[in-house]
């Protein structure tokens, strides 16, 4: 599925190629709740890194978030957070880990996503204490991560596009 998104301001445009595009995850951490700003959480799509196309690539500002974990030192994240430099909309997230993955938000998609039959709560170990996460039945909880991937979680369900 062809994916497009943009910032808020309209100065950054981009396109890519996605085979699983349903907005299922909803993540707590600090790093996404502070980065972007909403309901608690964020919501991220796997696309393939290779199809990304951009518009306005000048306005492109990276955040790489600062790593917190109890007895080590704080460190970079190798996440690369792409952002509007003009309005601050959270674009996409690439880990040069995953080289072939590309991660956009949700909430920078324009093109109308699929409803995904259920939820994924992950990082709730992390969420804020006046957040209260909606869960419906059939949701699956997680204090950190969950070991299934969103590939995986797509087929599962039958979900491929």
């Amino acid at each position: 599925m062809r994916l497009e998104g943009s910032c808020h301001c309209g100065k950054v445009g981009f396109r890519c190629e996605s085979a699983h595009p349903y907005p299922y995850q909803r993540c707590y951490c600090s790093i996404c709740r502070k980065t972007q700003g909403g309901g608690g959480y964020a919501i991220n799509i796997s696309a393939d890194a290779a199809t990304l196309r951009v518009r306005g690539a000048k306005h492109l500002k990276v955040y790489n978030a600062r790593l917190r974990e109890p007895g080590q030192r704080t460190r970079k994240s190798p996440g690369q957070r792409h952002f509007c430099g003009e309005c601050g909309s959270a674009l996409w997230l690439f880990d040069p880990r995953w080289p072939e993955l590309l991660h956009p938000f949700a909430s920078a998609i324009d093109t109308k996503l699929p409803v995904p039959p259920e939820h994924t709560h992950l990082m709730l170990g992390s969420k804020a204490s006046w957040v209260e996460p909606c869960f419906a039945d059939g949701d699956r909880r997680h204090r950190e991560y969950p070991k299934e991937s969103i590939a995986e979680w797509h087929a599962r369900l039958g979900l491929e596009k």
